[in-house]
């Protein structure tokens, strides 16, 4: 069972971009490099340790699985907040796709999905399907595995996406294997999504139980889910995810300003929980990350 660490410092990932929001959404989801470069800026001004990156086309918006452009993107965001971690996303293309900017960059940790699910985007008010009525995100034990196997390679700590609880049955499978993970694991509840469960602390007590004890752990909500769920992880013990990925509004209702004014919210609800904010080489140590080793 988990034990809980409400003491700890809090760690705060800024979901810059994702897939799905665009600039119709919210016009300061980033596209361009320097666009993404300034928020990540802005971001670690504000408290975030970690930046997770969807590479969108410049011109287009389209998220991206091109390396020259994560390349870019990466670039920009070092040369602004050198200190900020990387963590990039494994959910863009084909496998040989998702799998290469980890390979190509090195980054210290990257997404790791774990199940095959329905994906999709609803109204949760009418049972209305808007995006992703025949949409299947394939996560196939041998995906699972080769994906942890090259990330292993590289030294990127996988950040385990947990939508539900097939998902974290599946990585407590496969963790018998001795050697597939980097031990101690690092998971990321993934709350709201159409296909997963929804956020309610009954749900997250219930993943709490069933992780190894020594496991750290994050979450992420979609809509007002990714308020819900990071006031109760700063009570708990855990670490908070935000960003424009997740939710382009704040708390009031009001279209974000950026992903830093999510990320300046969770600091102030750490802070309120009695928890003090990590950055840098704490958060490091916290997720236990290897120093930055991005290949650019």
């Amino acid at each position: 069972m988990y034990k809980s660490n409400p003491e700890s410092k809090l760690v705060i990932t800024a979901a810059l971009a994702g897939s799905f929001p665009s600039k119709k959404n919210n016009p300061n989801v980033p596209y361009t490099p320097e666009e993404f470069g300034d928020e990540a800026k802005r971001c670690y001004d504000a408290g975030a340790a970690i930046a997770h990156v969807h590479a969108r086309d410049p011109e287009t918006g389209y998220p991206t699985h091109e390396l020259d452009l994560i390349k870019a993107i990466l670039e920009n965001i070092k040369s602004k907040a050198p200190d900020l971690i990387i963590n990039l996303t494994t959910s863009i293309g084909a496998d040989e796709q998702r799998i290469a900017p980890v390979q190509t960059y090195k980054p210290p940790l990257a997404s790791l999905n774990t199940a095959s699910m329905n994906y999709a985007v609803g109204n949760f008010k009418t049972g209305k399907v808007l995006w992703g009525a025949e949409n299947i995100f394939a996560n196939t034990f041998e995906t699972i595995l080769e994906f942890a196997k090259e990330m292993k390679e590289v030294g990127t700590k996988p950040e385990m996406e947990i939508y539900d609880l097939g998902g974290l049955y599946n990585m407590l499978f496969l963790n018998r294997q001795e050697g597939t993970f980097t031990q101690p694991l690092h998971l990321q509840f993934v709350w709201g999504v159409l296909g997963g469960i929804p956020f309610t602390p009954k749900n997250l007590v219930l993943l709490l139980d069933l992780i190894p004890p020594d496991a750290s752990w994050s979450v992420c909500g979609v809509a007002k889910q990714q308020f819900q769920a990071g006031l109760c992880a700063a009570a708990l013990g855990g670490h908070i995810r935000v960003g424009l990925e997740d939710n382009t509004r704040v708390v009031t209702g009001e279209l974000a300003k950026g992903s830093w004014e999510q990320v300046a919210w969770a600091k102030r609800v750490a802070e309120d929980a009695g928890r003090e904010v990590a950055q840098g080489e704490e958060a490091r140590k916290i997720f236990h990350l290897k120093k930055e080793h991005v290949m650019l």
